[in-house]
């Protein structure tokens, strides 16, 4: 719901819907304060919102409430139709790029990236954090895309990997690497035993090894 303090962005939100405005000026001027009157239209925008009206004229802001409402153009509507469409078959064009790249890999190339997708999974379980695979140069980065190859990866925490998205970041040297894991999993130390999560560092030796042989 718009409140009070929204009032003055209200009176250029309304400004877009002038057959609504329309049919309610009736009422507002039957009104004997203002204010009132642009609160009772307010609450009725902002229930057609609520139901779905004006998808086509409108964008609600994602952030928690007050959400942000603004007037957005043709143009602009048929760019974020195209942005969540192409936000859609992206998982399906990254896996069509990583199946054709799998097809010619050597016997020590399928090894490699298995290897990185295993000792991601094990520090999942043995340290409880979410690290995940990375193409340094992004598969999808719209400028410079990256291949799928061992040489193209390293791995990140999901939250930054989340972050990285489609850019092309400087891979990781094996010591950046080490030096990254090593301060997550430092960082976990804090908490570990409120997860009731068991820190061995012979396990971490043990998963950095193996990094090293396949980076």
């Amino acid at each position: 719901m718009i409140g009070a303090s929204c009032l003055n962005g209200l009176k250029r939100l309304v400004s877009c819907f002038p057959t609504f405005l329309k049919k309610q000026r009736p009422m507002q001027k039957a009104r004997h304060k203002k204010q009132q009157g642009l609160r009772e239209i307010a609450a009725r925008i902002s229930s057609s919102l609520a139901r779905g009206a004006y998808l086509n004229n409108v964008e609600v802001g994602a952030s928690e409430r007050p959400r942000k409402v603004r007037y957005i153009s043709a143009t602009e509507h048929d760019e974020h139709i195209q942005h969540e469409i192409d936000e859609d078959v992206a998982p399906l064009k990254r896996d069509e790029i990583i199946k054709r790249a799998v097809q010619s890999f050597s016997m020590h190339d399928k090894y490699r990236v298995n290897e990185f997708e295993a000792i991601a999974k094990q520090l999942k379980q043995f340290f409880g954090l979410d690290f995940e695979v990375d193409h340094s140069a992004a598969l999808l980065n719209p400028d410079a895309p990256g291949a799928h190859s061992p040489e193209n990866l390293q791995l990140l925490l999901k939250v930054h990997n989340g972050k990285k998205n489609n850019k092309n970041w400087p891979r990781f040297s094996l010591d950046e690497q080490r030096a990254y894991i090593e301060a997550a999993i430092q960082l976990q130390s804090l908490v570990s035993s409120r997860f009731d999560i068991e820190m061995e560092n012979k396990v971490l030796d043990s998963l950095l090894a193996r990094l090293k042989e396949v980076s």
